[in-house]
């Protein structure tokens, strides 16, 4: 197997946090580095919206923070993200629009379960995420707190608030509002509500300062040039359920939406018992820095490191700028030797 390939881990028949049982759900995953014999050095990687594990290895590698030849790092697909279970591979009754809602946390327990039943991980050395992966990251440090011995969350959230549920619900009724939708049950993929979505994701993912400072004409002519060479068949190639099952889970991201906290935050923030550093960007209009201070401070032993980026909430992400990936890469280094 070379890095970038994919391994599967099925389950049997799972009842999801909403109550609806998912047919032999699936995980899609890959590994770099060897698990040590005790077991001790694993990383979980959870991918992020629109993303597969493919996208992760940016971080990874030689010399880096995540180094193969020291940690065992698994690079774990979401559910919904088309190579995990999700509408587009999942057969009836479940195909398409019909694909049961998931929960953050229901990734996180079938990650948990992969590891466990796959490699006999109990214990993790670091979780990190960016976006979406970051509020698994979130969650797995609080409802399994004695399992995680960091903790690294990278322009994402412990919960989606308000503000960015309406995003999302934009980005939603963009996709829906081709000619072709059908409800779900397209005979053909809705190429105009995938650009629309493409659009959208230009104006909200890089911010106003990004522009201003004209860092989009490095890559491109104009900003039409910029959005069309960019944003616009970002998600061509993507099925548009996968991306509204993903779109449904972050809404309802919420790490206290588990049995053990029963909707109190406070709570569960304070159950993240690890270290752990939160870096949201400056400019980041998804998960802005104020959200990430209110969260910071009900965790006991927990940072708030702001990158100072005017690549929104693309800040230190693959392809972003330099430095700010060096920034992260450091965290992750201070993480690691605490967590030794």
């Amino acid at each position: 197997m070379t890095p970038l390939d994919c391994q599967r881990h099925e389950f049997p028949p799972t009842r999801l946090h909403g109550g609806d049982v998912l047919e032999r759900p699936v995980l899609a995953f890959a590994t770099h580095g060897s698990l040590s014999p005790a077991r001790d050095n694993a990383i979980l990687f959870p991918t992020w919206f629109g993303s597969t594990h493919h996208n992760n290895t940016w971080l990874i590698g030689p010399g880096r923070a995540l180094d193969p030849s020291r940690y065992f790092i698994v690079c774990v697909n979401l559910l919904g993200n088309g190579l995990s279970s999700s509408p587009s591979n999942t057969p009836s009754p479940h195909d398409g629009p019909r694909f049961p809602a998931i929960h953050v946390l229901d990734n996180v327990r079938l990650q948990r379960r992969l590891l466990r039943e796959r490699f006999g991980i109990g214990t993790l050395r670091l979780v990190v995420g960016r976006s979406m992966g970051a509020q698994a990251a979130f969650q797995w440090a609080a409802s399994y707190p004695s399992e995680v011995r960091g903790m690294l969350a990278l322009c994402g959230s412990a919960r989606t608030t308000p503000h960015n549920q309406v995003f999302l619900a934009s980005l939603a009724a963009a996709l829906k509002a081709d000619q072709g939708w059908r409800g779900g049950d397209y005979a053909e993929p809705p190429m105009a509500g995938l650009r629309a979505l493409g659009h959208a994701y230009a104006a909200w993912a890089m911010s106003p300062e990004f522009y201003r400072r004209g860092l989009h004409l490095e890559q491109a002519a104009s900003v039409d040039d910029y959005v069309a060479r960019r944003w616009a068949g970002n998600f061509i190639g993507r099925d548009a359920n996968d991306l509204l099952s993903m779109m449904s889970t972050w809404q309802r991201a919420d790490l206290s939406d588990d049995p053990a906290f029963l909707g109190d935050w406070k709570a569960a923030l304070r159950a993240i018992a690890c270290p752990a550093i939160v870096m949201p960007s400056r400019t980041d209009m998804y998960f802005p820095p104020e959200d990430s201070a209110a969260a910071v401070e009900h965790m006991p032993d927990a940072e708030l490191r702001v990158i100072e980026s005017a690549w929104g909430h693309r800040a230190g992400s693959p392809g972003s700028d330099p430095a700010d990936v060096a920034v992260v890469d450091g965290a992750l280094r201070e993480l690691l030797r605490r967590s030794g």
